[in-house]
């Protein structure tokens, strides 16, 4: 049975996007942007549009009814930028806001996991719903909504061919290859495989699989382990791989693969602004 349910992730700090040199083809205003606001809400092209907006339009055009915006506890321009159900842009969407809480001791929030209990927190019956999450700053397909939202697996995932994505190799060193079992069971998540091991990784088909963290998830299956996710010792946050991992361990045909091999525009650095610029004008020439 298909879901309409959609949460993106939209309450990290950005702080990578800040950090990160401007490009020489990027104008002032988009630098004051990219150092200001949230990654998802930078202006882009010629229409000035975040990337969110796009995002938006291709669930709307999947059939996704129930949108809900993770964001951080300081980001009244999300709210701002997108009027709640009816009044907003996307006619087709009801859009609500969660709010991922930074815990007292901390200064930045506590990773996807958490991001995601706190939703499933604020808005109950998710838990006991079936829902697509995705980051905010990655734009992916139609194709890709559509396939989540017609599969009959309680728990899935996009299962990107590594060579589709059209990444460097510089950033594609940094993905975590999951390793799948012959049915496309999700068996282990290598986060940074060693050069001398990578070949042992490739599934039935010789390929190297990975994930652009969009799954679709059984709320009751995985909310006690997001409630129990360890924190990850070097980024000190509980990540939402962590937690989907531990639940396919529990259960080894928790998480079906969707095999696809087609690019996934991000935009974690200054210099992805200029790439996906290009992109839209391709993609969305109106």
């Amino acid at each position: 049975m298909m879901h309409d349910n959609l949460i993106i992730l939209a309450g990290g700090a950005s702080s990578r996007m800040k950090k990160s040199m401007a490009s020489a083809t990027l104008s002032e205003a988009e630098i004051k942007s990219a150092n200001s606001v949230s990654k998802a809400l930078i202006g882009i092209g010629k229409d000035n549009r975040p990337i969110l907006d796009y995002l938006l339009f291709n669930a709307e055009k999947a059939g996704f009814k129930n949108v809900f915006i993770v964001v951080g506890e300081h980001s009244d321009s999300f709210k701002k930028h997108y009027r709640e159900t009816s009044e907003n842009a996307f006619h087709n969407l009801a859009l609500h806001f969660a709010t991922q809480y930074i815990p007292k001791g901390r200064i930045k929030p506590f990773g996807t996991a958490d991001a995601l209990s706190q939703a499933l927190g604020q808005y109950p019956h998710l838990q006991n719903e079936t829902f697509t999450v995705c980051n905010s700053d990655n734009l992916y397909s139609v194709d890709v909504f559509k396939a989540l939202r017609k599969n009959k697996d309680a728990n899935a995932f996009i299962s990107y061919d590594r060579d589709g994505l059209l990444f460097t190799m510089e950033r594609i060193s940094r993905f975590a290859l999951v390793l799948l079992d012959a049915e496309n069971y999700v068996s282990n998540i290598i986060e940074k495989p060693s050069e001398d091991k990578v070949e042992g990784y490739r599934d039935i088909h010789g390929k190297f699989r990975v994930s652009m963290n969009i799954f679709k998830l059984n709320g009751s299956e995985i909310y006690p382990f997001l409630l129990h996710c360890p924190i990850h010792l070097e980024r000190n946050e509980k990540e939402l791989p962590s937690a989907i991992l531990n639940m396919c361990k529990n259960n080894p045909k928790a998480l079906k693969g969707i095999p696809f091999n087609e690019h996934v525009p991000d935009l974690t650095s200054k210099e992805d602004i200029e790439i996906l610029k290009k992109y839209i004008e391709v993609h969305f020439p109106a």
